[in-house]
């Protein structure tokens, strides 16, 4: 008599249920165990799914994994016919091979061949396997999402220009569509701004968003005024409430997604994840990377706010602070040169003024201690002072002491060490040409250029104006003919270092050099050609702040 067992060996057995014959000894010579109890423990005891058929393709064996993973094969089964289709097509196809998801499980199997035409099929469960490599791979596009979204996101210093980035980064990878909202801090307009970006879109799409928005997509509400509430999907979302905001055609939305852009300093604004009717919704780990994106798109935007207001306040010092348009002055020809220091402000220490009056003009050059914002901020100060200071005193040397007390006197002058170098002079016209008047704090001696190309320095001296309270101040007089001319200028000119070695300043003898082979150009040209040649000498260099004024006495018509 012949019964099969599932899990067991078909074959003849004998009243106790042992076989009648031994055991068939596999290919590699090696006899099974003579008890086929200890032999069917051992297979019933392996990791993998065992099956093995006859020379006919019936299964003969089946272990206790592959029971497991098989209940549809028995010993007996016909394995080319079996209700596995893989495995049958393997069979059928005497491949060597197959790959499976059967019964919610991923098996992998690979064929052996046995004596007498026999095969054994040996079937490997790989579903935590495939999981842990599917797990990996996600975590590691998540990680590679977030960390382009970090690049992208930390070059936007530009409110719309991040708003945008933040759009466009999510989709594809996060959504279908994705929707930015963000009410900027004093709106003109009370309703949100929208910028949308989908997979159909070729660049982003702005708008305005109307109450049909906010007051019924779910959480959108509480995101936008600052309600910390967890980010969640929203699905069953209806076309009618986020048809404003989708592009033609997009279709009724399958699963959206509405979380908070959070930032330093609270909500920022919310962002819409929206997906189409026919792809996976969002599980936890979605609602978790969005949340992460939020926060850094939050991040972001908060720095190109900040980013835009100093932006702005730059703009309104720069405008209060760059060099005047000079005045007209009867008898005199007035030109100026100015260079800030570094790229990002045009605004430094140096400046020069020309206040008209009557009789001429006053006029200042200086440089204030230190460079940069902090220079421009006191560059302000003295100039200020100045305007309202020469309208009760107009003598160089007597308004240059009131300056440095009202510099000396702000508050905390003495613990910020604030002073400046100044040539403060006068201008009076006469009939044979212009008497100067220099009240010294400091600075470099102004050149005197005489018509026949003499370079002659006019020596001031005096002490830095508001350094100290008992400063002693000098004044100079000097008188220019038809055709003559008087540069100031601050170190920034005579301390520029380039040259071939590019540590070489351009200092004074090349200066005196320059302004000898220019004599005779009107100081418009003069100070262009000299701004040239400190350009050039330093070629693209970092330099200190320049100024210049050049003063000629009109040759008469």
């Amino acid at each position: 008599m012949t019964t099969t067992r599932r899990g067991g060996i078909a074959g003849p057995v004998s009243g106790d249920g042992a076989p009648s014959h031994p055991p068939t000894r596999p290919s590699t010579g090696n006899p099974l165990p003579a008890d086929p109890r200890l032999a069917r423990e051992l297979l019933d005891g392996l990791a993998e799914a065992v099956l093995t058929t006859d020379e006919t393709g019936r299964v003969t064996l089946v272990n206790a994994m592959a029971a497991e993973l098989f209940p549809e094969i028995t010993a007996g089964t016909e394995l080319s016919r079996c209700p596995v289709p893989a495995l049958a097509r393997a069979v059928a196809d005497d491949a060597g091979c197959f790959d499976v998801e059967h019964r919610g499980r991923r098996l992998r199997g690979a064929r052996r061949l046995l004596a007498g035409a026999r095969y054994a099929w040996y079937v490997r469960d790989v579903t935590e396997e495939h999981a842990r490599t599917d797990a990996l791979l996600a975590e590691r596009s998540r990680t590679a999402f977030l960390a382009e979204a970090g690049s992208r996101l930390g070059r936007s210093l530009h409110r719309d220009q991040t708003l945008r980035a933040t759009a466009t980064l999510a989709v594809p990878y996060l959504a279908d569509a994705a929707v930015v909202l963000h009410r900027p801090p004093a709106p003109a307009d009370p309703r949100a701004r929208w910028i949308r970006y989908a997979d159909s879109d070729p660049s982003p799409v702005t708008g305005l968003a109307g109450e049909e928005l906010t007051g019924t997509v779910p959480g959108l509400t509480e995101a936008l005024t600052g309600e910390l509430t967890e980010p969640g999907p929203w699905r069953d979302a209806g076309l009618a409430d986020l048809a404003t905001v989708l592009p033609p055609g997009f279709g009724r939305p399958g699963t959206v997604l509405v979380s908070p852009i959070l930032s330093a300093g609270g909500p920022a604004g919310a962002l819409l994840l929206i997906r189409r009717a026919g792809r996976a919704g969002f599980d936890p780990r979605d609602v978790e990377l969005a949340r992460e994106f939020g926060t850094r798109a939050g991040a972001a935007l908060a720095t190109a706010e900040l980013y835009g207001e100093q932006a702005h306040l730059a703009r309104v010092l720069q405008a209060s602070l760059l060099p005047p348009e000079l005045p007209t002055v009867p008898g005199v020809s007035l030109a100026g040169g100015y260079r800030a220091a570094g790229d990002s402000l045009r605004i430094g220490g140096d400046f020069y003024e020309v206040f008209p009056h009557p009789r001429g003009a006053l006029f200042a050059l200086g440089d204030v201690c230190g460079r940069g914002v902090g220079a421009a901020v006191l560059t302000g100060r003295v100039r200020q002072s100045l305007q309202t200071l020469r309208l009760v005193e107009q003598r160089p040397l007597e308004l240059i002491r009131l300056l440095n007390r009202a510099l000396f006197d702000a508050p905390d002058a003495a613990r910020r060490s604030q002073f400046t170098t100044l040539l403060l002079g006068s201008l009076d016209r006469g009939p044979a040409g212009v008497d100067i008047r220099i009240a010294g704090g400091g600075h470099p001696a102004p050149l005197l250029v005489t018509a026949g190309g003499t370079v002659t320095p006019v020596q001031v001296g005096g002490m830095p104006v508001g350094a100290l309270a008992a400063a002693r101040f000098t004044e100079a007089r000097v008188h220019l003919d038809p055709g003559d001319l008087l540069l100031a200028y601050t170190d920034g000119v005579t301390g520029a270092r380039g040259g071939p070695r590019e540590v070489e300043m351009f200092g004074e003898g090349r200066l005196r050099a320059a302004l000898a082979s220019a004599s005779g150009l009107p100081p418009a040209a003069l100070v262009d050609r000299l701004l040239q040649l400190v350009d050039e000498w330093l070629n693209g260099q970092v330099h200190d702040d320049i100024a210049m004024l050049a003063v000629c006495a009109s040759t008469p018509a």
